[in-house]
């Protein structure tokens, strides 16, 4: 999908309806392919069809980011026989260069954002315009849509980081928006969430003036829905402290996270397991991408099984047993990468969904800002809630006279299994200048491997820019 097809999908997007104005003439006739805000914002049904849009929008990125995140983390292959730039676009980019291609397959995680950017624009123009509705309906999806937006960009840092990004939503699709730096995308993705819990509190007890799918059960309301929002809020502020926030942000972190739904107390998989999720399906609805039943092409990375931790009998960690298993060897195609014999089987069906954000990771979370703010003990403690309640392990033998190193240490390796292909081990080793511990599979020869920092910005954005100075020209092209 070229940029410029970006800029203009809202226009062409059923779920995001064009906005232009309607000719007003002595029949006055409503053109229904062409609908004005003012009769969109006089249908309640208008209000539903884009918030299903852009849900389904945010799904498409996520899972467009998990695939992603998961080959440049080393988490997973996708050998697919008969194209090896699934592949190579990710593990090897241009040979001898260490750099991925603009305009090969590794670009994702920026058209789909970009695209549910301008379908939330166009749902709060909506929203802004609708006599359907009370003010505190109108607070309540404006606090949805900004969220959703918010949880757009951060697929956008986290995959461009010290390239920055693109912040801003034009009322013409055609105009350029400037980029902003990493720094900027951080401050504006938190300042937005803000905006949306003033928005959801302001809601009071009104309700959503749309349904959301069941994947936000228990959070379907503006005071439940809130506690989702500082959740992410919570996650974006201690990306954003690792990369340049500092003490500020590791505050700003926790008192989001003291605010969400986290529940440090949690000894089943089902408290562990507690959030939203993305729901999915068969056909005509899209199946979850990683599922057990037609996905094929999905391998572990073998070191999955090699650095699984283990219990005091020898055997695998329950998350390793629960999420890995064994199938047929896959080779990557051309000789681009190693056999693996390993699969995954959290997603045993096409209808599998898949987490946005669980109480699993608030609570190592949890983990990350205790340690950053010198609570050792209490970063040993959120650790071994999920070392004993989700991995069956004994709690660690660390102390708080331990190192800060090893502490960490042992965070990341539980956020590997616990949030294993979710979306975090690449940026969670790279914010901590930890990707050079990343294996490396293939280290010779004219497809030797590397990891890669960041995704490129696409070839297609920077061919919209040519001629463009400054802002406008954009610091990846």
């Amino acid at each position: 999908m070229t940029s410029k097809t970006v800029r203009t999908l809202g226009v062409l997007s059923l779920a995001s309806l064009s906005l232009a104005a309607c000719s007003k003439d002595t029949l006055n006739i409503t053109n229904p392919n062409s609908p004005s805000v003012d009769g969109a914002g006089s249908d309640p049904q208008t209000l539903q069809l884009q918030a299903t849009g852009v849900l389904r929008g945010n799904r498409g990125s996520l899972s467009t980011y998990q695939s992603d995140l998961g080959r440049f983390g080393r988490e997973s292959y996708s050998y697919t026989p008969a194209e090896g730039r699934n592949t190579s676009a990710y593990l090897i980019g241009f040979p001898g260069q260490n750099r991925l291609d603009p305009g090969g397959f590794a670009v994702g995680s920026w058209s789909g954002p970009y695209a549910n950017l301008r379908d939330i624009f166009n749902f709060r123009k909506t929203v802004d315009a609708s006599t359907a509705f009370s003010d505190a309906q109108k607070r309540a999806a404006t606090g949805f849509a900004r969220t959703i937006e918010a949880m757009e960009l951060m697929y956008v840092v986290a995959t461009r980081d010290t390239l920055g990004g693109i912040v801003q939503i034009n009322e013409d699709p055609q105009v350029l928006a400037p980029f902003v730096s990493r720094d900027s995308m951080y401050k504006y993705i938190l300042n937005t969430l803000d905006g949306a819990q003033a928005d959801l509190t302001a809601a009071g007890t009104a309700a959503f003036p749309f349904t959301m799918h069941s994947g936000y059960a228990g959070f379907n309301t503006p005071a439940t829905f809130l506690r989702f929002n500082r959740a992410m809020a919570a996650r974006a502020a201690a990306y954003y402290a690792t990369v340049g926030g500092g003490a500020a942000a590791w505050t700003r972190a926790g008192t989001a996270l003291a605010a969400s739904f986290i529940n440090t107390g949690a000894t089943t998989a089902a408290a562990l397991n507690v959030g939203v999720y993305q729901v999915q399906g068969a056909a005509p609805d899209t199946p979850n991408p990683f599922n057990m039943v037609t996905n094929t092409t999905t391998f572990a990375h073998m070191s999955i099984q090699a650095d699984a931790p283990r219990k005091a009998d020898g055997t695998f960690d329950n998350r390793y047993l629960a999420k890995i298993g064994t199938r047929a060897q896959g080779n990557a195609p051309q000789g681009l990468g190693i056999p693996s014999t390993l699969g995954f089987n959290m997603y045993p069906t096409v209808a599998s969904p898949t987490p946005v954000i669980r109480n699993e990771e608030l609570i190592l979370l949890r983990a990350e800002i205790l340690l950053a703010t010198g609570d050792k003990q209490g970063a040993i403690d959120m650790i071994n809630v999920i070392r004993v309640n989700s991995g069956g392990l004994a709690p660690t033998t660390l102390t708080a006279a331990a190192s800060n190193d090893a502490i960490l240490t042992e965070i990341l390796l539980q956020k590997r299994y616990s949030l294993l292909l979710e979306g975090h081990r690449w940026v969670d080793m790279r914010r901590y200048g930890r990707l050079n511990q990343l294996p490396i599979d293939i280290t010779s020869g004219v497809n030797t491997h590397f990891v890669a920092r960041v995704q490129p910005i696409p070839t297609a954005e920077c061919l919209q820019r040519v001629g463009q100075t400054g802002a406008l020209a954009g610091p990846g092209c």
